[in-house]
C-alpha cells in the first residue's frame, strides 16, 4: 500500500455511520455466508433513511393496526409536487398507476403492450432484470448495444433505427439514468431516441427508478417531460426507493397519459396480483416527497465525495482499471480486461481472496457486460475505502 492519503467525509456526516446490517434479514448483506464479506453489489444502500420517513413510520406503527390500506389523494399530491418542483415536469392525477415496484411495473407494462413472440429492445449493459420481466412474459431481448467512447458511453442510433424497423419491435425499454454505465441522458439524446421510436410504432418504457441520484454538473431529464411527443409515446416507471435507500417498503409508480394504455396496465397489474401496497410504502413516498429534499442533497454530495475517493484510489492504485464516468447512480462501473480475467472468474476470486462481493459485468449482457464489474459505492467511506483496499489485494 502507498503512503497516499485517500479522502474521508471532512465533516462529521450523518452518512458516515457505520450501521451494522448484517443479522437483519438484509439481502445485501445476509447473502453471504462469510461474516468478514464486505458487500458492493445489489443496489441499496448502507446509510439510514431520511429521519423524516423514520419519523412518519414511527408514527404509523404506533397505530398498531396494518390492514389492507386505501391510497390517499395526499399520496398523488406528493408524486405531482415533487416532479414539478424538482424537475419541471407537471404530471395529472390520473396519468399515476401505483403498484409494488419498478420491476412489477416493468413486467405488467410489457404484459400489456405486447403479446407472446414481440420483441422489446434494450440498451446493454443493462439492469439484469430488464432481462427477466422480458423473458417472463414471452418476449424476446433485442440488444441496441451502447458505444463505448473514452471513459463513457453513448447510444447506437443507427443500430437502434436497424432494430426498431422489425416489426415485431413493440417496446424500447429505456434506463434514465442509465444502470451500470452511468449515464445521465440528456434532452438531446432522449429526444433523437423519440424520433427513432416513433417513426417505427416503438413504445418507450422509461425506467427512472436512480432519477434522484445525479452527480454535480449533470441533470435529469424524466423522458416525457422533453416533448409532447415523448409524453404522447411514453410510460415512465418511478419510485423514491433508491434515493432513500426505502426499497423493502415496495411502492412504485406507472406514469402515462394516455387512458387506454393506463387501462391495459391497469389489468396487466391486476393480473399479476401486484394491485395492492402495504401502509408503509404509502407514509414513506408522501414523507420523501414531501420532507426529504435537504436529506437528498447531502446524500448526493456524499456520494460523489465518495466517487472521487474512489477515482483518486484507482488511479494511484489501479492505473491498469479504467473506471467509467459517473454521471448519476451510486454503481461504479470498472473496467478489468487488464487483469486478464474474466468478470466471473474475477468476481469469484474478490469473494473467495479478498472477502468483497461485487457484480459481474455478464450481468448486465454476456457480451456487452465482459470484461467489466459493478461496485456499488453507496456506503460509508470507511467502508468503500476497506472494499477497495480488498479489491487490489487481488489485481493490484
Amino acid at each position: 500500500m502507498s503512503s497516499h492519503n485517500y479522502p474521508f467525509s471532512t465533516v462529521n456526516s450523518q452518512f458516515d455511520k457505520l450501521t451494522i446490517r448484517r443479522g437483519t434479514n438484509s439481502y445485501k448483506w445476509d447473502e453471504a455466508e462469510d461474516d468478514d464479506v464486505i458487500p458492493m453489489w445489489v443496489a441499496d444502500m448502507d446509510f439510514e433513511t431520511a429521519p423524516c420517513i423514520v419519523d412518519a413510520l414511527r408514527r404509523r406503527v404506533e397505530h398498531g393496526i396494518f390492514g389492507y390500506t386505501l391510497v390517499p389523494e395526499s399520496y398523488y399530491d406528493a408524486v405531482i409536487n415533487w416532479f414539478a418542483r424538482r424537475h419541471q415536469w407537471q404530471i395529472e392525477r390520473e396519468w399515476i398507476l401505483y403498484t409494488s415496484g419498478v420491476v412489477p411495473a416493468i413486467s405488467a407494462t410489457i404484459k400489456a403492450l405486447c403479446s407472446s413472440g414481440d420483441k422489446v429492445i434494450v440498451q446493454t449493459p443493462v439492469y439484469n432484470c430488464f432481462f427477466s420481466s422480458i423473458r417472463n412474459n414471452g418476449c424476446e431481448i433485442v440488444e441496441n448495444r451502447l458505444k463505448r467512447t473514452g471513459d463513457s458511453y453513448e447510444m447506437d442510433f443507427d443500430d437502434l433505427e436497424r432494430k426498431a424497423s422489425d416489426p415485431r419491435a413493440k417496446i424500447m425499454l429505456l434506463c434514465n439514468p442509465h444502470n451500470p454505465a452511468g449515464r445521465v441522458w440528456t434532452r438531446e439524446e432522449l429526444s433523437r431516441l423519440n424520433e427513432v421510436c416513433v417513426r417505427n410504432n416503438v413504445v418507450v418504457v422509461s425506467d427512472e427508478i436512480h432519477c434522484e441520484l445525479v452527480m454535480p454538473g449533470y441533470k435529469y431529464t424524466p423522458f416525457a417531460s422533453v416533448s409532447e411527443s415523448c409524453l404522447d409515446n411514453s410510460i415512465t416507471l418511478c419510485s423514491p426507493s433508491k434515493s432513500f435507500n426505502t426499497a423493502g417498503l415496495q411502492i412504485a409508480n406507472i406514469v402515462s397519459n394516455n387512458a387506454e394504455t393506463r387501462r391495459k396496465i391497469d389489468r396487466a397489474i391486476n393480473i399479476n396480483e401486484v394491485c395492492d401496497v402495504n401502509p408503509f410504502g404509502v407514509v414513506a413516498l408522501q414523507a420523501a416527497y414531501n420532507e426529504g429534499e435537504p436529506w437528498l442533497t447531502e446524500l448526493n454530495e456524499y456520494i460523489y465525495g465518495n466517487y472521487q475517493a474512489l477515482c483518486e484510489f484507482f488511479e494511484a492504485e489501479l492505473p491498469g482499471l479504467p473506471v467509467t464516468k459517473l454521471e448519476g447512480t451510486y454503481l461504479v462501473w470498472v473496467d478489468i480486461t487488464a487483469t486478464g480475467m474474466s468478470s466471473d472468474e474475477l468476481t469469484s476470486r474478490l469473494l473467495e481472496e479478498a472477502k468483497v462481493l461485487v457484480n459481474s459485468g455478464t450481468m448486465y449482457g454476456a457480451v456487452a457486460g465482459e470484461g467489466f464489474v459493478r461496485l456499488n459505492i453507496a456506503c460509508p467511506r470507511e467502508r468503500m475505502m476497506e472494499g477497495l483496499r480488498r479489491i487490489k489485494s487481488v489485481v493490484g
